[in-house]
């Protein structure tokens, strides 16, 4: 890689899971990469493990977004995001807030930030953390799924409106992965939800649904490689399904 094909490449969330995963892959092909955490602990451990990485301190539903702005970011990637599983006649409206405000608000906020200089270089590109279920929903799963709905929205509205200012924006959508994620989340509802919905749904349902989820999770691997192809890619398309045919498998059009 030459010295100039290497990206400044933000990641949030990169404590865990893909953020983690791609962060050190991206450092390993030659890119800067700023990762970022939601804590100091994990800041601290993550600075241990690869002192490659420039590691951050950094919550997005806080003001911690505006460190961004002193930030030269070639490449955004909004991987920061929370899980909550429960049905949506009873799930607290905390907890649907909560997740708003994660995977939303904060994600919103913190692309914001980077824009800025984007807008300013006339170049860059935001890469959303969406999911299967932002095109899908499902028992159980209604909660995570409004949230990535909605990063749908608004990233395919970003693609059209900033493209003209040279600016990239692009979502990844990947299937159950085997990080950790899918299982806290589909075990998250059973802290307030014991036994039937208002509906009339028995808990059994919704604990077969979370089984089902969490059985035969792919490695990440796969969707860490998709994460560097779309950093380094010359274009992107606007929605990228890891597995690619996960929708032919799930009968979806």
């Amino acid at each position: 890689m030459t010295k100039s094909t290497k990206k400044n490449v933000l990641i949030t969330g990169a404590g865990s899971g893909f953020g983690k995963l791609c962060a050190l892959a991206l450092a390993e092909r030659g890119h800067h990469v700023i990762a970022t955490t939601e804590t100091k602990a994990q800041a601290k451990v993550l600075r241990a493990e690869a002192p490659q990485l420039t590691v951050k301190k950094l919550d997005i539903t806080t003001d911690d977004v505006d460190k961004a702005l002193d930030w030269d970011v070639d490449v955004l990637i909004n991987n920061a995001g929370a899980g909550q599983t429960g049905p949506i006649a009873d799930i607290p409206l905390e907890r649907v807030r909560y997740l708003f405000e994660v995977n939303v608000f904060g994600t919103l906020a913190m692309t914001q930030a980077v824009l800025r200089g984007m807008v300013e270089k006339r170049s860059g590109r935001v890469i959303i953390m969406s999911s299967i279920a932002g095109v899908l929903s499902a028992p159980a799963f209604g909660p995570y799924a409004m949230t990535k709905h909605a990063l749908e929205a608004m990233g395919k509205a970003m693609r059209a409106e900033l493209a003209p200012l040279g600016i990239d924006v692009t979502l990844i959508n990947p299937g159950p992965y085997l990080t950790g994620f899918n299982d806290r989340m589909a075990d998250s509802m059973w802290g307030w939800f014991n036994d039937k919905s208002l509906n009339g749904t028995e808990a059994e349902l919704f604990r077969v649904i979370g089984t089902f989820v969490t059985t035969g999770q792919r490695d990440p691997a796969e969707v860490v490689a998709k994460l560097v192809e779309l950093v380094e890619a010359e274009t992107t398309a606007e929605n990228n399904f890891v597995p690619e045919d996960i929708r032919e498998q799930l009968n979806l059009s």
